[in-house]
């Protein structure tokens, strides 16, 4: 069975708290936003934060527990996040000495959330 527009509602409800709740994250480690929810080159970057001189582009997956949030980053997301990322330089022309992609995982307790950044997470 589908899901229902209230379903696909309440999950791109959390989907945005997740990105807040991960943004929140970062500026409580030094890192300043300086983009969240861009659009560019038909894709989205979740955020765009920076931190002495290091950029990272930082793709938001919130999953509850025991679901594995990295099989849905597959090879075509990440080309569109690399395109996305390059376009977002081009238009911000960014000045910046390091450069990754991020992972933040999100997930979703009764008792909380927990984020677990997962850098450089398109190496190897």
């Amino acid at each position: 069975m589908a899901p229902s527009s209230d379903d696909r509602r309440a999950a791109l409800q959390r989907g945005h708290d997740a990105e807040s709740f991960v943004a929140r994250h970062l500026q409580a480690q030094g890192w300043s936003v300086r983009d969240a929810n861009w659009r560019g080159v038909g894709g989205e970057l979740d955020l765009v934060v920076e931190r002495d001189g290091s950029l990272r582009f930082v793709e938001v997956k919130g999953r509850n527990p025991g679901e594995d949030a990295l099989e849905a980053i597959t090879a075509g997301k990440r080309r569109k996040l690399i395109r996305t990322a390059e376009a977002w330089l081009l238009a911000r022309a960014a000045d910046c000495t390091e450069m990754a992609f991020t992972v933040a995982v999100v997930t979703f307790h009764a008792d909380g959330w927990q984020v677990e950044l997962l850098d450089d997470a398109f190496d190897g």
